[in-house]
């Protein structure tokens, strides 16, 4: 078999994070029909705790150390965690776009359990106090660059993902991706001043919805006319490649006894061989249509009952999740400062008519204010049957739910006024935002205004004698 690397995550300083994952993989792999020898395997040891150390830093080190292993064939495959996903993923596009700089190794599979590839809720947090006291007392800095890529619909993210969705199929490269993430929090590890540590939908770090890589790109662009001072917007959605995509029943993003990782749960060890073995398209193809039955079997299975000591267990459904990155600009790429983005549903529009507890979380990027990110449960906007109580059948934990469709969205500028201003928009009558959509996946929405410019911006005049234009005219909108 080819070298097989390993690449940790987010503030890892030991190269225990690996736990005894490499060791049993090495072990199991002649039963999978796999040659996995000790000298086969690589652990990673990048810093990633360092405030100075920026993504595209990790990148040229990665690309170093690979030139240093002397690969005999030129190629590898690759095992990450975390963060070390999206690190593997920006080297791949880096070797792409600048072959003269990059090495030309090959990297043939790569499997990544828990990555944050569209980032982690938990990363904003991070900065904060907490985040810099926990990186005191360990004795590291929190690694703020990297954390900065990490946060929700950050710009580096978003840059990646979209370059993904838009590029050709890497199975016509031979190259073959791969995403195993948990499919809940480890309750142990529950921080009681961080709720997203206790997050469903998520490993405890990582949203399921924001490890995957079946994506969307939706736009929500001007048509040609408007109506009554409403500008109508219409959809228009692209859909990345399709990529392997398997929840691991019971795991969480880390620890020693439900880790995805660390605890070499028999499930993990078994996921990743079975990626591993893929050797063609259809090969790649099939294992995915496996995934996705194993996956749905799970999501029909949605109720945890977690123990609460002497009184009655928590209740948890596990509805599949959305997660929905908009970014709201203008036709000139100016960003719209202010404005208020409402998702509506039925044929009346209304944002009243939204199905109850849709909404999860909403968390605007630090640094693009303008870029949102809405956490939002797939099962209710859909549309639910009824979720019975495992131990009783007869009893009814959450009742059957309609599904409120069509869904739209409007929007509402601050500035609907002056020579240079927005207008009130909406999506138009016929798109159903539903479609972008997609359970335990990511959409990024571009929701673009039309730049309304008046006549009186600029005006030529043959009157030679002297005049005051401080207080100009708008005058009408240029077409």
């Amino acid at each position: 078999m080819t070298t097989l690397v390993f690449v940790h995550g987010w503030s890892v300083t030991n190269t225990s994070t690996y736990g005894q994952l490499p060791r049993q993989l090495q072990q199991q792999a002649s039963a999978a029909g796999l040659t996995l020898t000790l000298a086969d395997l690589w652990l990673s040891e990048y810093v990633s705790f360092d405030d100075a150390v920026t993504m595209p830093d990790l990148v040229r080190a990665f690309d170093h150390a690979l030139r240093d292993l002397h690969l005999l064939d030129a190629s590898f495959a690759c095992i990450t965690h975390s963060t070390g996903g999206p690190v593997v993923r920006e080297w791949l596009r880096a070797q792409r776009d600048k072959p003269a700089t990059y090495s030309t190794i090959k990297l043939s599979h790569l499997v990544m359990l828990a990555p944050a590839n569209f980032g982690s809720a938990l990363a904003q947090l991070g900065k904060g106090l907490l985040g810099r006291l926990k990186a005191w007392f360990g004795g590291v800095e929190p690694g703020q660059r990297i954390l900065d890529w990490l946060e929700l619909g950050s710009a580096a993210s978003l840059s990646l993902n979209l370059d993904y969705i838009h590029s050709d199929d890497p199975v016509k490269r031979g190259q073959f991706l791969f995403v195993l993430t948990g499919d809940r929090p480890d309750r142990q590890l529950y921080d009681h001043l961080n709720s997203y540590t206790g997050e469903d939908g998520s490993d405890g770090v990582v949203r399921i919805a924001a490890a995957n890589l079946n994506a969307h790109h939706a736009v929500l662009s001007p048509q040609a006319t408007s109506a009554g001072g409403l500008d109508m917007l219409a959809l228009t959605l692209s859909r990345g490649p399709r990529c392997a995509f398997k929840l691991i029943a019971g795991a969480a993003h880390s620890g020693d006894e439900r880790g995805i990782m660390a605890s070499a749960a028999p499930a993990t060890v078994q996921a990743i061989l079975r990626c591993l073995g893929v050797r063609s398209a259809d090969d790649y193809e099939s294992l995915c249509d496996v995934f996705e039955r194993e996956n749905a079997a799970r999501d029909a299975d949605k109720v945890e009952l977690e123990p609460a000591g002497p009184f009655a267990p928590r209740v948890h459904i596990h509805d599949p999740r959305s997660l929905l990155i908009v970014r709201l600009a203008d036709e000139a790429g100016e960003p719209l400062s202010g404005a208020g983005f409402l998702l509506t549903a039925g044929s009346q529009a209304s944002p009243d008519l939204l199905p109850d507890g849709f909404l999860l979380d909403r968390q605007a990027n630090s640094k693009q204010r303008t870029t949102i990110s809405l956490f939002l449960d797939h099962s209710l906007l859909a549309g639910d049957d009824r979720v019975a109580d495992p131990r009783n059948s007869r009893k009814t934990l959450r009742a059957a739910v309609a599904s409120h469709r069509p869904y739209g969205a409007s929007v509402q500028p601050v500035d609907l006024a002056g020579l240079v201003h927005h207008a009130l928009a909406r999506s138009a009558a016929g798109d159903d935002l539903f479609a972008l959509l997609g359970p335990h996946q990511s959409t990024v929405l571009d929701v673009v205004l039309p730049r309304k410019i008046h006549e009186g911006v600029f005006r030529l005049t043959q009157t030679l004698t002297p005049q005051d234009f401080s207080k100009p005219v708008a005058g009408p909108v240029i077409g």
